[in-house]
């Protein structure tokens, strides 16, 4: 079957939208009396029993859909976590407060003192920034391998004590493309795990077809869409890993509120429609900004001249709206600065996946422990909303010819 490149980019969320739509709504309970579309927000924090001995059979029951306690989770982030599963093709996940929560309490479950994690360069800025002030108090050793190599090169990078291998595909900022399948076979095979912030990839990369062991979600970003809290997803393929990871969470007191969960849940509904578009659009934007003379390059993994754009082409069933742009040299920081301040429809902001298109200024940002080859110059992130696409690359041209061409 040939596809177009919008087609490309968007099949995935097409057939992602019937389970977005329907999960996690018991239609199959409605009223004879009626019942509303979306489940009621459950807000609480005790949960009182008929009798002590109804309390005390709740034991082990943690590991399942269980309303124990408000710290264990309402039956709004239940539904979600059910959801979310579903979309990520684990058997468990947990809800947790924040995308960065979500990538720490992993480690923080399957990591201990004397053990070795390894990061891709890459990673989401904060999760390096807590491995490095966090973990290694605790006594964990962290180290990292840059995200541009193969995965033969990264076994040069393995520790007798490594357990844990933490990965982002694409990476952040700068979109490099990981080979996931080879990445888990040669974490495997040094009964080491894998782990992945998908968020990038949510709906369109399932990460357990992939042989991944933890999957991250920060649903702060496409999950809820539409910019107004933050909220996060721990996904597992297995009970051994559900267990460890559902007893850290407990542990720590890690719950999420039950308003987020719910509008998360209402969210995800539109998140199908919602990707179709923005995917489609930043592909269109993308490919404009490739043309540019001031523009060096594009860092789209569906463009051909992103890093492991084929790898892309064979694991993934779609794309995301959110990619970088670098300029050409001797473009100032201070010109990008006055590019971005002249834009319209782009509002000046950090994070991503909401309605809204965004430009995120990334000079001075961008902290690798290896030479990034990919950024010469300076550089903008670019998310791209539920706009007119048209009126998105109006806005860029207008404020392109103000800087550069006037």
């Amino acid at each position: 079957m040939n596809l177009t490149p919008e087609e490309t980019v968007s099949i995935g969320w097409k057939a992602l939208s019937t389970l977005l739509v329907t999960s996690g709504r018991h239609t199959e309970s409605v009223s004879e009396k009626g019942s509303f579309v979306n489940d009621p927000l459950h807000r609480g924090s005790t949960v009182i029993y008929p009798s002590v001995a109804a309390m005390r059979n709740t034991a082990g029951q943690q590991y399942e859909h269980q309303t124990l306690y408000g710290a264990m989770g309402s039956p709004n982030q239940h539904e979600l976590e059910k959801v979310i599963a579903l979309i990520e093709g684990g058997s468990h996940s947990q809800i947790v407060s924040s995308g960065l929560t979500a990538c720490t309490v992993p480690l923080l479950a399957f990591l201990s003192a004397g053990d070795h994690c390894l990061l891709i360069d890459s990673i989401y800025g904060p999760t390096k920034r807590f491995s490095e002030k966090v973990m290694k108090k605790f006594g964990v050793e962290i180290s990292y391998y840059p995200a541009d190599i193969s995965v033969d090169e990264i076994k040069n990078y393995i520790q007798p004590n490594t357990k844990v291998i933490f990965t982002e595909s694409p990476g952040s900022h700068t979109f490099e493309i990981q080979d996931i399948s080879a990445l888990s076979k040669l974490a495997h095979q040094h009964d080491i795990k894998l782990f992945l912030d998908n968020t990038w990839g949510i709906g369109v990369f399932k990460p357990f077809d992939h042989g991944v062991d933890v999957s991250v979600q920060a649903l702060t970003k496409y999950g809820n869409g539409h910019s107004d809290l933050v909220l996060g997803a721990i996904t597992v393929n297995n009970d051994a890993d559900w267990h460890i990871l559902r007893d850290t969470s407990i542990a720590l007191g890690e719950v999420a509120g039950p308003d987020a969960c719910w509008l998360t849940l209402r969210g995800l509904r539109t998140l199908g429609a919602r990707l179709e578009k923005q995917s489609i659009s930043a592909l269109k934007i993308a490919q404009w900004c490739q043309e540019q003379p001031e523009i060096e390059r594009v860092l789209h993994p569906a463009l051909p001249s992103c890093h492991g754009h084929e790898i892309w082409k064979r694991d993934f069933t779609g794309a995301s709206s959110v990619f970088t742009i670098v300029f050409k040299q001797p473009i100032t920081t201070q010109q990008v600065i006055d590019m971005i301040e002249k834009l319209k429809f782009f509002s000046i902001g950090a994070s991503w996946g909401g309605y809204e298109s965004l430009v995120l200024l990334t000079d001075g940002e961008i902290y690798r422990n290896f030479p990034n080859k990919l950024i010469s110059g300076s550089a903008c992130r670019l998310h791209i909303g539920l706009e007119n696409t048209e009126d998105l690359i109006t806005d860029l041209n207008y404020s392109f010819i103000a800087t550069w061409r006037s």
